[in-house]
């Protein structure tokens, strides 16, 4: 049983499904991968991982999401979670989004719609290395 977790964050499902079938096809079972569809709903999985001594290594964020933008979650994440790699995926964020992400959420990447399997697969292995 694997003891890290890849959280996927997007208000579209099948956007999520996508993201966990390329990611567990590139790296099997080294982590546990778990999708939320929102903010808040990815707060509950980041608690229930703590809970069961697993931790969260990366998440990927969409921007555009009801309630709180992503460059927002992801430094509220940052500020929690300071060793966390973050990777927000766009389809439409502007530019001082992307900016105040990478500067106070610490941003690996942003990851723009729609992505390749190898652009994703890329960007988590350069985060882990």
């Amino acid at each position: 049983m694997s003891e890290s977790a890849i959280l996927c964050v997007d208000d579209e499902v099948v956007i999520l499904d996508s993201l966990k079938e390329q990611l567990k096809r590139k790296f099997g079972d080294r982590f546990i991968y778990e999708v939320a569809e929102s903010a808040d709903e990815a707060w509950e999985v980041i608690e229930e991982l703590q809970q069961d001594e697993i931790q969260v290594i990366a998440i990927v964020s969409d921007w555009l999401m009801p309630g709180i933008k992503g460059d927002e979650f992801l430094i509220q994440i940052h500020q929690r979670f300071p060793q966390l790699i973050t990777v927000m995926l766009t389809g439409q964020a502007d530019e001082e989004a992307i900016e105040r992400a990478k500067k106070q959420a610490n941003l690996h990447a942003c990851l723009h719609k729609p992505w390749t399997e190898q652009e994703l697969t890329q960007i988590i292995t350069s985060a882990l290395d």
